[in-house]
């Protein structure tokens, strides 16, 4: 969390709003407090002040163009993301234009995009067997665990609306659908 007696942001959410507006002082903001970290990166893997300079605006448009798109949700930091996509280009750049030696030194936490992009496909399929297994658990049990995960209404709500005599029932049946559901989704997954 962002610290409000620092600059008005209150949270990252309020920062990232401010990006896609375009506010000077949010693009500022981004700046002072990211760009010493990638510049540290680049230069100490064998690039210079400009080198820095360079791949952190190009980092800098990727981010603002991300920003723009609707379904576009940042599920890490802006720090984290941008190092990423920076440390990403940087690495590109090198391998085009001169020999690597040595390690790569990393300082900063950055996000495997290849391991990310597996990761989403991963959870992706795995939401579409869930929703399968969902379809294939039927009423009243697919009804229940969607009024309880999805609408989040309390035990006592689902009990009266589904006229179960009391919430420790509903509990009860809630349980033995999730037993359900589990069984229908591993074989499925299997």
């Amino acid at each position: 969390m962002l610290q409000a007696h620092k600059h008005k942001w209150l949270s990252e959410a309020a920062l990232q709003t401010a990006l896609q507006q375009g506010q000077a002082d949010a693009l500022r903001y981004v700046y002072q407090q990211y760009y010493g970290s990638i510049a540290f990166f680049v230069i100490n893997n064998q690039g210079s002040e400009a080198e820095a300079k360079d791949v952190f605006q190009e980092s800098m448009i990727v981010l603002l163009e991300n920003l723009q798109k609707p379904d576009f949700s940042l599920q890490c930091s802006l720090k984290t993301f941008l190092y990423s996509i920076t440390r990403r280009k940087w690495l590109k750049k090198l391998v085009r234009n001169k020999p690597i030696l040595g390690k790569i030194e990393d300082h900063e936490a950055f996000l495997n995009l290849a391991e990310e992009a597996e990761e989403e496909d991963n959870r992706e399929q795995q939401l579409a067997l869930m929703q399968q297994a969902m379809q294939m658990l039927g009423e009243p049990c697919s009804g229940l665990l969607n009024d309880f995960y999805v609408l989040e209404k309390t035990m006592q709500e689902i009990s009266q609306a589904r006229q179960y005599t009391n919430a420790d029932n509903a509990k009860n049946q809630k349980y033995k659908c999730l037993v359900r559901l589990r069984k229908i989704f591993f074989t499925l997954y299997a």
